[in-house]
């Protein structure tokens, strides 16, 4: 059985920080920085462009790294080839020249999310490489996740503390400064200090019969569509948070404070549903958390202006569960992998996390897609909504979530591969890495 020591798991995570510097400007600051000088219609067109680039790109280096065989491993030179070109490339859309066009911002937008890819998804499989224990995967995930919530506190508080409370062109290039130095040195850390477990003997499946274990996979099928149902969930009030602080709450001041309330209370809760996951398991504790955020944010529509003190409180009690809702599906992800090994799949991790990068992209697009034109249906304006129109946003921030996230809770409530069937997956596969099919009791929610 292959482990990581808490050092290892540490060390592991460690460039998740820079990475979530990085994150929070290019999808939250970059359109409202560019939508000034190129308009918000073209600026929207062109990163929904690079997002649909990043379609193609996630499944197609996903199974790249998984079929790469180098004396240094199959992940660390993917993440060497993509850390400069998305240094450089996030540089130049941090640093905009005074005249800037569309497609200078199209091409570095579509360069930066193939940097991104390069390095984030072949050091998202190998965390799930590092450990074959059940409740290891859990650290792993859960040490990656927790820096990147510290990242993300610091991109948050950056616009504070450097641009006067706005992510405006001077507070970006900060920003830029930051991660310029922050990510080669993290991933260089990593890379030295993290070992890659070794690939083991090939024993290569064709396009067709890859495809038939990926379509037999009915656990990871069951998994993806939580996963998807979760983020949209999750996506919905990501992206209304600042309207519904503006327009329902009237207190747009306060969205700083609100925002490191929330991620703070995810970093401190992190090890206490790592205890629960060890002792319930992961699907079960994972479904609890999905209750809990539903049973705070039910109390969401009840808010009003003013009601700043009581929205902290929300912010607070959810914000428990926002670490362990990427960490704990990460880590189930990881043992669906040993299924397709046991199977014949020649260890594809790559390629599973490529389509769960897919399927988190979409449902962030998803939660756009659904929450925007359907506020506008309503009548809901940012530009001065009246009391009817507030409580709609209301309605759409905290009750539609719920929906979702109970279907989500239904599918992993009695989710198949426990501990139990992961160890069993595992003693199929370890003595010589042949496959071996391990039955997966049936079970529904």
């Amino acid at each position: 059985m292959t482990r990581a020591s808490r050092r290892v798991r540490l060390l592991y995570g460690l460039p998740a920080l820079p990475l979530a510097v990085l994150g929070i400007p290019m999808y939250v600051f970059l359109p409202g920085v560019y939508g000034e000088r190129l308009g918000l219609a073209a600026v929207g067109a062109a990163l929904l462009a690079a997002r649909l680039w990043d379609m193609i790109t996630d499944p197609l280096i996903g199974v790249l790294g998984d079929r790469l065989r180098t004396p240094w491993g199959r992940r660390r030179p993917l993440i060497v080839a993509g850390a400069p070109l998305l240094l450089v490339s996030a540089w130049q859309l941090f640093h905009p020249p005074p005249e800037v066009a569309l497609p200078w911002l199209l091409a570095w937008a579509l360069a930066a999310y193939l940097g991104w890819t390069l390095v984030s998804l072949p050091y998202t499989a190998w965390g799930a490489e590092l450990s074959t224990d059940y409740d290891e995967r859990s650290g792993i995930t859960a040490s990656r996740e927790g820096f990147m919530l510290a990242g993300t506190l610091i991109a948050i508080a950056w616009p504070a503390a450097v641009g006067g409370g706005r992510a405006d062109a001077a507070s970006l290039a900060g920003l830029a400064v930051v991660l310029t130095a922050l990510l080669p040195l993290c991933l260089v850390v990593t890379l030295v200090t993290v070992p890659e477990p070794p690939s083991g003997p090939r024993h290569p499946s064709g396009w067709r019969q890859g495809w038939q274990l990926l379509r037999g996979n009915r656990p990871f099928r069951r998994l993806l569509a939580a996963y998807v149902l979760n983020g949209l969930a999750n996506g919905l009030p990501a992206s209304l948070f600042l309207l519904f602080v503006a327009h329902v709450l009237d207190a747009p001041a306060a969205t700083g404070a609100l925002l490191v309330i929330y991620f703070v209370c995810g970093i401190v809760a992190l090890p206490g549903w790592l205890w629960l996951s060890r002792r319930l398991g992961k699907h079960r504790s994972w479904a609890i958390s999905m209750i809990w955020a539903s049973a705070v944010f039910a109390w969401v529509p009840f808010l009003g202006p003013g009601d700043v003190v009581a929205f902290g409180v929300i912010c607070a009690l959810s914000g428990v569960s926002v670490a362990v809702d990427m960490a704990l599906p990460a880590a189930m992800q990881a043992d669906l992998v040993d299924l397709d090994t046991s199977r014949g799949g020649d260890r594809r991790t790559g390629l599973y996390f490529g389509l769960w990068n897919m399927a988190t992209k979409l449902a962030l697009a998803a939660a756009v897609g659904i929450a925007f034109p359907l506020l506008e249906l309503l009548g809901f304006s940012a530009e001065g909504p009246e009391a009817g129109d507030t409580f709609a946003l209301a309605l759409f921030y905290g009750a539609l979530p719920i929906p979702f996230k109970i279907a989500a809770t239904m599918l992993v409530w009695r989710f198949p591969v426990d501990r139990e069937v992961q160890a069993r997956l595992r003693e199929a596969v370890e003595p010589g890495d042949m496959p071996t099919v391990v039955p997966i009791p049936p079970r529904t929610g």
